[in-house]
């Protein structure tokens, strides 16, 4: 089957959100090993730094209960103010990740805690594996300031269509002009038209919340590069009807 729109990445890469949260505890080394032998393309995931200087893995800034907590259930605590060793267990951290994962597929990362950046950066690079990561971000200036200390690494701005002040043409202007390097949408935001804007400012097309196969269908039919959903096995399906 041929795309309707081209995209610059072909084919496009399918992210396992939060390491394909649709097949196992979100955000876990059971999830990330599953969507790497399950097929996806690539892997989501979402950054924090711990009280003593642990990237770790996990959506909320929020964990519990503690390891350790004789006394009562202890839920709620921040990550930032607590140490890593007093996290859960099933609370990876970015080291975890390359040590049982490898570094082979592109890793997309969602950095919370913006202090957290440079212990992604350290990590990534320490295993060989910076050029094939992803960092996310919604705030373009953390985007700039974070360009000149990782040249390697793909940025990229996580946003809506509606949140753009002067309209998608500037926005892959100043993108561009700042060595962003991809943009990230909502599925519902995409069409061919906007992605043959942003490629034409050398800019990568990225979709999230595909969850369903149609859904990622319309999405790489409409030139995308590169698409986030729950469901491994959808993303495995919906790439291999149109590129195998």
């Amino acid at each position: 089957m041929v795309t309707r729109i081209p995209a610059l990445l072909s084919p496009p890469i399918g992210f396992a959100h939060r390491g394909g949260s649709a097949h196992a505890r979100e955000n876990t080394l059971e999830a990330f090993l599953l969507a790497h032998e399950m097929g996806a393309t690539g892997i989501e995931t979402d950054a924090w730094v711990t009280a003593d200087g642990a990237v770790v893995l996990h959506h909320d800034r929020f964990v519990g209960p503690l390891q350790g907590a004789t006394v009562r259930r202890i839920l709620g605590r921040r990550i930032a103010g607590t140490l890593r060793s007093r996290l859960p267990a099933y609370v990876p951290s970015l080291d975890d990740y390359y040590q049982h994962c490898g570094s082979g597929l592109p890793l997309s990362v969602d950095v919370k805690d913006n202090k957290a950046f440079d212990g992604v950066i350290t990590s990534a690079r320490k295993h060989q594996a910076s050029e094939h990561l992803w960092i996310c971000h919604s705030r373009v200036e953390t985007l700039m300031a974070w360009r000149s200390e990782a040249a390697e690494v793909r940025l990229v701005h996580s946003t809506r269509l509606n949140r753009l002040p002067h309209g998608p043409e500037r926005h892959a202007a100043d993108l561009a002009a700042a060595n962003i390097d991809a943009v990230n949408f909502h599925r519902d935001d995409w069409n061919g038209g906007l992605t043959t804007l942003y490629h034409r400012f050398g800019l990568l097309a990225l979709g999230w919340d595909a969850q369903q196969v149609h859904q990622i269908a319309e999405l790489v039919d409409a030139g995308i590069d590169g698409f986030y959903s729950d469901h491994v096995d959808r993303i495995t399906e919906t790439l291999a009807r149109f590129y195998s």
